[in-house]
This record gives C-alpha cells, sequence and structure tokens, in this order.
C-alpha cells in the first residue's frame, strides 16, 4: 500500500458571529470576524504544500443559514484551490450546518464530496485503496448512535470514519451522535476522523481516534492554538499525527493576584510582567485577552471604582508588549480584607458595607434582579451572556462592591 498523507480539519464554523469586541473597537473585531475564513485558506495553501492525497472535514463546514451567498461563495473558491491541485476533499454535515439548517447551497467544485444524511455512505479512492464512510446530519439534533450503523471496512484497505459526534460527552459542549470508544472499535476502521469537539485530541490510538479541534477560536472559552491535524499512512497503518496551528486569531487568559500589592502603580507593574510572561514569543497574529484580577488585597474597592479607567489602562500596557493584543475584558474578581465592627468605631451604625450586605440578602431584591435578569438576556445578541456575564448573585455582589467604592469604603 502506498505511502500519503491527508489533512483531517473540523468545526470551520465559517459564518459565525464575532464575541467580545465589537462594541468597543468595531475595526478591531472586523479584523477578528475575517479570522475564520483566512485560517481556512491557511489550509488550503498547506494542503496544496504538502501535496496530501485529500482532506477531510468532519462537520460544521458553516456556523448557521446563510444571510446571502458570500459565504458559500468563498468555501467553493477555497476548495476549487484544492480540486485545481487534484487534492478531493470529503466532508459531512453537522449540527451546525445540518440539512434542515443550512438550507442554501451552491453547486460543488468536481472533487468536494459530501455525504447523505439518510444513510451511511462511502467513498473509495481506488489508486490508494482508502476508504471514507461517513454520514452527514439531517437535522440539528441527532440523539440517535450513528456509528454502529456504519458499514463493514474494505478488506485489505485503509478505512476512514468520518464522524460529528460528542461520543460519551464533553464539557462544554451538547451531547449529538453520542457513541463510545468500544461502538467506534468494532467497525475495524484504521482512523476515526472525528468533529464537534472544539479542543485537538487524541481520544484512543488503538483504532486511531482523534478530534483535530476548531480551525480558529471564536470567543474567549476557546483559547490557544487552532488548526487541524496532518496525518501520515505508512503500509496500511498510521504513523504519524501532526497538529498544525492555522488560525489567524488568538484568545488567552491570564489572572493577577492582588494579594501582594499596596498601590495601583504596583499593580500595574505587575499585570505588565505577568502578561509578558504568559505572551511571551513573536506572533503576527492578533491577540484578545481576558485579564482577571484575583486575590484579596486593599486595592479591591478601588479596583471596582476605577475599573473603566484602568481597563484603559491595561489596554495602553497591551499595547506596549504586542500592537495587536487587544483587552477583551477587564475582570475584577477580587475581594477586600475583612474588617472588624470595632474598627469601624462609632460608624459601625450607618457602616455602609454592612448595610448593603444586609441588603443583598434580601429575597425580594435577588428576585428582582433574576427577573430584570432574564428580560436583558433575551433582549441580548446569541453569544453576549456567556460565562455567568449575567449571573444574578454575582452582580448584586458587583453592585454592592461598587456602592461601598463610591460611598469611600474599604482601603485604596
Amino acid at each position: 500500500m502506498a505511502r500519503f498523507t491527508f489533512l483531517h480539519a473540523a468545526d470551520l464554523h465559517l459564518g459565525s458571529p464575532f464575541v467580545g469586541l465589537t462594541l468597543k473597537e468595531p475595526e478591531i473585531a472586523a479584523r477578528f470576524s475575517t479570522a475564520g475564513r483566512e485560517a481556512f485558506s491557511a489550509l488550503v495553501d498547506r494542503a496544496i504544500e504538502e501535496k496530501v492525497a485529500f482532506v477531510l472535514i468532519a462537520g460544521d463546514v458553516y456556523d448557521r443559514e446563510w444571510r446571502d451567498t458570500s459565504i458559500g461563495l468563498f468555501f467553493n473558491r477555497e476548495v476549487s484551490r484544492l480540486a485545481r491541485a487534484d487534492v478531493p476533499a470529503f466532508l459531512i454535515r453537522g449540527n451546525h450546518d445540518a440539512e434542515s439548517v443550512v438550507t442554501k447551497s451552491l453547486p460543488a467544485p468536481e472533487g468536494v464530496h459530501g455525504f447523505s444524511a439518510r444513510k451511511p455512505e462511502t467513498h473509495r479512492l481506488d489508486d490508494l485503496k482508502v476508504a471514507i464512510h461517513g454520514q452527514s446530519f439531517p437535522d440539528r439534533a441527532v440523539g440517535e448512535n450513528l456509528a454502529i450503523n456504519y458499514p463493514d471496512p474494505e478488506p485489505g484497505w485503509f478505512n476512514i470514519g468520518l464522524l460529528h459526534t460528542s461520543l460519551d460527552g464533553r464539557p462544554g459542549h451538547a451531547t449529538y451522535a453520542p457513541c463510545t470508544i468500544e461502538d467506534l472499535r468494532l467497525r475495524n476502521y484504521d482512523y476515526w476522523a472525528l468533529g464537534h469537539i472544539h479542543a485537538h485530541e487524541i481520544v484512543s490510538r488503538d483504532p486511531f481516534v482523534v478530534y483535530p479541534g476548531n480551525l480558529q477560536g471564536r470567543n474567549i472559552r476557546e483559547t490557544g492554538e487552532k488548526g487541524a491535524v496532518l496525518v501520515s499512512v505508512e503500509n496500511g497503518s498510521v504513523s504519524q499525527i501532526e497538529h498544525l496551528v492555522f488560525d489567524r486569531a488568538r484568545w488567552a487568559r491570564v489572572s493577577v493576584d492582588i494579594a501582594e500589592v499596596e498601590d495601583e502603580p504596583g499593580l500595574l507593574a505587575l499585570v505588565q510582567s505577568s502578561l509578558r510572561d504568559a505572551l511571551a514569543g513573536p506572533d503576527d497574529r492578533l491577540l484578545a485577552l481576558r485579564l482577571t484580577l484575583s486575590g484579596v488585597g486593599p486595592l479591591h474597592h478601588h479596583l471596582v471604582a476605577e475599573r473603566e479607567r484602568l481597563a484603559a489602562e491595561v489596554q495602553a500596557i497591551c499595547h506596549h508588549i504586542h500592537l495587536d493584543l487587544w483587552l477583551e475584558r477587564l475582570v475584577v474578581a477580587t475581594r477586600a480584607p475583612e474588617r472588624s465592627l470595632q474598627a469601624v468605631g462609632e460608624l459601625s451604625a450607618i457602616d455602609v458595607d454592612v448595610l448593603l450586605a444586609q441588603i443583598a440578602e434580601e429575597p425580594d431584591i435577588a428576585e428582582e434582579v433574576s427577573a430584570l435578569v432574564t428580560q436583558i438576556g433575551t433582549r441580548l445578541p446569541a453569544g453576549i451572556a456567556i460565562e455567568g456575564a449575567l449571573d444574578p448573585a454575582a452582580l448584586i455582589a458587583e453592585a454592592r462592591d461598587l456602592a461601598v467604592a463610591r460611598c469611600g469604603g474599604g482601603a485604596g
């Protein structure tokens, strides 16, 4: 059997809306929004450069129904480049671009092969003796095990299963087309090209079961390098799997503890050194940063009261480190040191901190805030209210801290 290589990608999510800097930096947000397309173009470049035998895309080429044909035309243009280089592409639909979700279409270029949503199909590459088995999603929510109905392997060939699945579940991802590693093993394939989970993972090596991760991070939950995998096959077996990085914008989280910080200049110096350490190394990518200030310290109330101004200071530091490092959000998750009521002295009777703490514990307050949060949440664009940003308890605590800071409570 000939030696060959192929690229395995998944979860391109072309057309996905950008979530993060849109309101504050529209020009930068626009650059982030094109990163997904640029990443796919880079993948096509690499596939042609490496002279791979074929490209696999394991679902979610598109993020949602097209608003117009521009996203479909872009994809067709890029895969046409593969076709002109004699690199066929094989793809399935996942939960985001299922047949019932993305109903618009354009004629696929020659050399691009999709899989039916009605039943599993097999595409064969006779010259390589490769059989690719797969099935698309008919609808967004596929609850049945698709893998158990995949066809038997072609004897003496290299068999690949192309499947969009959550396996037996992964944190942060909805369960679709669930199955177990044993289900996959029983098909006796040589390689399972999976999609749906946005982190790169080699789940199994016997047989090879691989998630390439998504091609481009889309929000702060998708940090770190993103790309696809280059798979080498020799003598009918996988000999090497290499994760290739294609993202054109990257998300990062950095946390700074304020416990030992006494004043704002000291804090900014600590932030700068922490960012340099965490984001070391030359890189021409756009970078979006979420900075979290944590810990217990006397600066707590000052940080709450001055958060907007401090965010601008941090952004300036970001530009000193990297011209395209942008602050996605400054999170103040600090706490003030415990104070004894005796230390407050004669003012204890009107201690603002104590008074607001008592108000915050009132059930009626919690109910009103919860109702407001629900009302606001229904009006926000999809993806804005993520990671507890509209958690009622957190909002009450933050409002209390801000009120204390404005009233002059606390040190700093």
